[in-house]
């Protein structure tokens, strides 16, 4: 199957910056959809950007301009650059890929374990 691993989360302070990586592995035909949610204490997990095996991307109207999505597809690999960091973006941050393994073909969405990202003030 699909294993998604993150890395990269950690603490820092407010205006900083943090770089998340997720690597895909496994035995992996193809990967459509790559994104990055969230989830604070006490609120529903939210999608925070996304990227198509294309390239194109979209993003949570709070994190726009200051958070960044790219892929390799080389790499099967997702980052995410955050900068200028806020306190509200203290969270779990999810890997989440839309792929198809060689097992069936089908495409399946994917998550990683979660990094915490905690941003103090």
């Amino acid at each position: 199957q699909v294993q998604l691993v993150e890395s990269g989360g950690g603490l820092v302070q407010a205006g900083g910056s943090l770089r998340l990586a997720c690597a895909a592995s496994g035995s992996i035909f193809a990967i459509n959809d790559m994104a990055w949610y969230r989830q604070a204490p006490g609120k529903q997990r939210e999608l925070v950007a996304i990227i198509s095996s294309s390239g194109g991307t979209d993003y949570l109207d709070s994190v726009k301009g200051r958070f960044t999505i790219s892929r390799d597809n080389a790499k099967n690999t997702v980052f995410l650059q955050m900068n200028s960091l806020k306190p509200e973006d203290t969270a779990v941050y999810y890997c989440e890929a839309e792929a198809a393994p060689y097992s069936d073909f089908r495409t399946y969405h994917y998550w990683g374990q979660g990094t915490q990202v905690t941003v103090s003030s």
